[in-house]
């Protein structure tokens, strides 16, 4: 049973119970991320997520980590385009502690210098670590430059000149504008009394000062390309589209497609490429959306010698899929879908972030008997609709690697149109 209640100050409130589960997962999560920043803080929702745990006005970094550990509960936290989160799993009979230590972090952080410094060469090891993994890098370009000069084609994890660089007062600034409860939803899933935790919450974050809610900059997809030309075994490529933000009807119909071109070994993409002709060693499909854009990818790794076959194969397959739907595939991959949304609900992570992100994109709790539904009833004239449009937009393409033989962008939309 899953239940929302929103306090005084906007903070709203979510509890999945699930009785069977000794344990809880409970986190606040924060409506802001990377592409939120301006330009010349890139990186700061992220530093500022490392810093959290480095102390507070009552807890050095080694007693808040201890607090924690001391109960044997897990503490972590990330950041994405749109979304900060720090949470906690922790037995039930000690959720107090993780309440106490959550609170405590995001009201009373200090930022001292010495901490402050020590994280920055944390996360300059953290970008190193990035640009020396290109199937990392590759994905990131290929954002970038499907929106460039935007927020949402900048790197969540900032570049390395700003990082370096970047003052305290920036960092405090950026916690100060943007970490407020009006744009907070706390949740907890596993064995939880919805009424006795938001009695704690209220305690500990119920003086939380409402602040403004800016709009985002809005998103817009560009398309174009990107190559590094790199001594490497393999070649990492990422060839994508225009995808649905949250709010399209065709949400769904997208994930099926998704599911249907590169999900799984029995997936088209797969088949025909990976099996049956050895070009790839991996390949996949993936649809992402966000608030106010969305995009489709086809991710893959393959061989010097193979790329000049590789592209107009994948074309091709991309190219016919609106035309040559089965119901047979259409009603696999929605079962895919369906099990994958059932499966995840056993998971108390899974629960308590399920339940966030409802909140942030439709503004209440969906039952998942209606998410099902919406699986169930996608139409194939959806998918097909959804297939060319896809194609209809100018693909972005991302390469790293030996890639004297790619071919260029413009034979690469000849063979899509």
């Amino acid at each position: 049973m899953r239940k929302l209640t929103t306090l005084n100050n906007g903070l709203r409130i979510i509890t999945h119970s699930m009785p069977a589960f000794e344990s809880v997962t409970f986190g606040v999560w924060n409506n802001v991320g990377s592409r939120d920043e301006q330009e010349e803080i890139n990186g700061t929702a992220h530093f500022l997520e490392h810093m959290a745990f480095k102390g507070t006005t009552t807890k050095s970094a080694k007693q808040i980590a201890e607090k924690i550990d001391n109960v044997g509960g897990f503490m972590n936290a990330y950041t994405s385009e749109e979304t900060t989160a720090y949470f906690v799993q922790i037995l039930e009979q000690h959720l107090n502690e993780g309440i106490e230590v959550i609170s405590d972090i995001l009201q009373n952080s200090i930022f001292e210098s010495a901490e402050l410094e020590r994280e920055r060469g944390v996360i300059l090891q953290e970008i190193g670590m990035y640009l020396d993994d290109p199937s990392e890098m590759v994905n990131d370009y290929w954002q970038r430059t499907a929106f460039p000069s935007q927020p949402l084609g900048r790197l969540i994890i900032g570049k390395k000149e700003i990082i370096s660089s970047i003052k305290r007062e920036k960092i405090v600034n950026f916690m100060n504008e943007n970490y407020h409860p009006n744009k907070m939803v706390v949740s907890a899933a596993g064995k939880i009394n919805h009424e006795k935790f938001v009695e704690d919450i209220s305690n500990y974050m119920d003086n939380l000062p409402k602040g403004k809610v800016d709009g985002r900059i809005k998103a817009s997809y560009k398309g174009g390309e990107y190559r590094q030309d790199k001594e490497l075994e393999q070649i990492h490529l990422v060839l994508g589209f225009e995808g649905l933000d949250y709010f399209d009807e065709d949400y769904y119909a997208l994930k099926i497609y998704s599911a249907i071109m590169g999900a799984g070994m029995s997936s088209r993409l797969f088949q025909e490429i990976r099996e049956k002709r050895g070009l790839v060693y991996s390949i996949h499909a993936y649809a992402r959306s966000f608030y106010d854009a969305g995009t489709f990818q086809v991710i893959a790794g393959t061989g010097e010698k193979q790329i000049k076959e590789l592209l107009p194969v994948l074309c091709d397959e991309l190219q016919r899929a609106p035309k040559n739907l089965t119901e047979k595939e259409i009603e696999k991959s929605k079962a895919q879908l369906k099990s994958a949304t059932l499966m995840s609900r056993e998971s108390t992570m899974s629960n308590a972030s399920v339940g966030v992100h409802q909140i942030f994109t439709k503004g209440k709790l969906i039952d998942i008997k209606e998410t099902l539904e919406k699986i169930q009833n996608v139409s194939k004239s959806s998918i097909e609709r959804v297939a060319k449009k896809l194609l209809a937009s100018k693909p972005t393409i991302a390469s790293i690697g030996p890639i004297k033989e790619l071919e260029s962008l413009d034979k690469i939309i000849k063979r899509l149109n």
